[in-house]
């Protein structure tokens, strides 16, 4: 990881020390006022150089009840599947959820992911058996030159739809979002299924319906990596690990 992905944090942190590390990732700013969503003007501080900023001191508070809700699902083995498709969120997303072995989506959501499981995982099932194949040597043996690049296709296509939800056996019992706006697909679906919803979400998200909102810049990688660290530490505290 970068110097910026490893600074140790915590649910016990000093509120002061902890504003203090969000204002280090730029956690405060916001968009325009004229893209701001009024679900987030509680979370409105003031206004600089026309961008909005958050009251970090709010969103100090909004953390506390995810991180407890994290820990409390690790305990019970339970799982998250974190979800993140812009750009700057890619890499947090697939690094963070997997160093603890929680499933991801960072390329695109497909739509059913939650509410047509069962379609999903046949998808996945068809990804796992052509790895295998080819693994064995299967593919080599059974099918043509041309027929394996066919196939080589296949896998890669599955590959990147799915390779992220390969460990997610059944529904997961929270959802970690960066930017509920983009992801409203994804959203929408965990709401229809009653699974609660993690959202980090800057100024432009609707937070209604989100159960555990955390207002600050969703388009910061720093700032992504500084929450999303929060709640992997919460995560291996529950499970009783040592944070990273």
């Amino acid at each position: 990881m970068e110097e910026q992905h490893t600074t140790t944090v915590g649910a016990s942190a000093d509120p002061s020390a902890l504003m203090k590390q969000m204002f280090e990732v730029g956690a405060q700013y916001g968009y325009k006022r004229s893209r701001r969503h009024p679900s987030v003007a509680p979370f409105i501080y003031g206004v600089k150089n026309q961008v909005e900023i958050f009251d970090l001191e709010r969103t100090a508070e909004l953390l506390a009840a995810p991180l407890a809700f994290v820990a409390k699902i690790a305990g019970e083995g339970k799982k998250i599947l974190f979800v993140g498709t812009k750009h700057e969120a890619q890499e947090a997303v697939r690094e963070l959820a997997s160093f603890i072995d929680m499933p991801w989506v960072c390329v695109r959501w497909i739509g059913g992911t939650l509410t047509n499981f069962p379609e999903i995982r046949s998808r996945v099932a068809r990804l796992e058996e052509l790895r295998g194949q080819r693994e064995s040597g299967d593919l080599a043996a059974k099918y043509t030159k041309k027929e394996r690049l066919l196939i080589d296709h296949e896998i890669n296509r599955l590959e990147k739809n799915f390779s992220g939800i390969i460990s997610m056996k059944e529904k997961p019992a929270a959802l970690f979002v960066v930017d509920p706006g983009k992801e409203h697909t994804a959203v929408k679906e965990a709401r229809q299924l009653g699974i609660p919803v993690i959202g980090l979400a800057s100024s432009d998200c609707d937070i209604r319906g989100i159960e555990f909102p955390l207002v600050a810049n969703d388009s910061s990688r720093a700032s992504i990596f500084f929450f999303m660290q929060h709640i992997v530490n919460a995560y291996r505290k529950g499970r009783s690990e040592k944070p990273l």
